[in-house]
């Protein structure tokens, strides 16, 4: 065969026309045919108004929306589906996780821990690289707000009804006064979470280890003499726990465990199950009882065997 300019003409007209079918046709073609999905719901105006904002802003170059199969190990609880984004123009999956994926983000804060975190992000981690947005203005944050909370559809419709009927008992109890606050809290925990002590000895290392992980992550919200007066107050309601009225009140170390683990849900203070393994909760639980509240239980009975790695008493 020569290579005339027909022959160019011809095998160049049918590549294209391959390439566009395989691109093109074959997955409109299957997408087309896309139903919803379990959780799928249309969104409301101000969460498309927020959207635009979302896109506006170039969030998705930082933040995926979509969990994937090799995903377990953040601690997905669902892995995206395509009838997810069935009317999603553009689809904003991302590519780059240098936040975090917000596929299911809805639900996972209350809107007031959502406020701080825009106005300005080191206010709610304060390791954070996010740029603030506090210009956005109040208008705009709001639709931004409740684009977020919808991420995850009806899934996270059902976590954000959560983070309400428990917002108004938290501020229920905090507007009752610091014992009835307290007791709140404390009652929510199951029984054997308050019988509980700190399983480490207080150590310097340990000690230290706990002041850093609580500038990394709670320095924002309780500030840095845990009273509940970090930058991000102003924003927050009910405000964070002030450590320092917690003394003489039985708090143990399983009772400040299961909190930062689990956070508590509606209010502010987020979980921490997924970033922070069990020693460094167990160290950031005795820092916070050592010089905030001044009463440890560390190493105290009930004792079992000691681990490997550990100081000798």
């Amino acid at each position: 065969m020569k290579m005339t300019p027909l022959a160019v003409v011809v095998g160049s007209v049918l590549i294209l026309m391959s390439v566009v079918f395989v691109v093109v046709i074959l997955p409109f073609a299957h997408t087309s045919k896309t139903e919803p999905s379990e959780i799928f719901r249309a969104r409301t105006a101000t969460e498309a108004g927020g959207r635009g904002l979302y896109i506006a802003n170039g969030c998705v170059y930082c933040h995926t929306q979509s969990i994937r199969a090799i995903d377990w190990d953040t601690g997905a609880e669902r892995i995206a589906q395509a009838g997810d984004y069935i009317v999603d123009q553009p689809i904003l999956l991302g590519s780059q996780r240098t936040g975090p994926d917000l596929s299911q983000q809805g639900g996972e804060h209350p809107d007031d821990w959502h406020q701080a975190h825009f106005v300005n992000p080191r206010f709610t981690r304060p390791l954070s690289i996010m740029p603030a947005f506090q210009f956005l203005g109040e208008e705009n944050l709001k639709r931004l707000i409740q684009y977020v909370q919808g991420l995850g559809l009806k899934d996270a419709d059902h976590r954000v009804a959560r983070q309400a009927h428990w917002k108004a008992q938290a501020i229920k109890a905090y507007e009752a006064g610091p014992d009835a606050n307290v007791r709140w809290l404390t009652e929510n925990i199951p029984q054997g979470w308050r019988d509980l002590p700190n399983p480490y000895p207080t150590t310097e290392a340990g000690l230290a280890r706990g002041h850093k992980i609580y500038q990394d992550f709670c320095l924002g919200c309780h500030g840095p003499v845990g009273d509940g007066m970090g930058p991000a107050q102003p924003w927050i309601y009910p405000p964070p726990l002030n450590f320092t009225i917690l003394k003489n009140r039985a708090i143990s170390g399983g009772i400040l465990y299961y909190q930062i683990m689990n956070g508590i849900t509606g209010t502010a203070m987020p979980y921490f199950k997924r970033e922070l393994e069990s020693e460094k909760i167990w160290d950031v639980g005795n820092f916070v009882a050592v010089y905030f509240i001044d009463q440890s239980d560390a190493n105290s009975d009930p004792r079992g065997i000691d681990a490997a790695y550990e100081p000798p008493r």
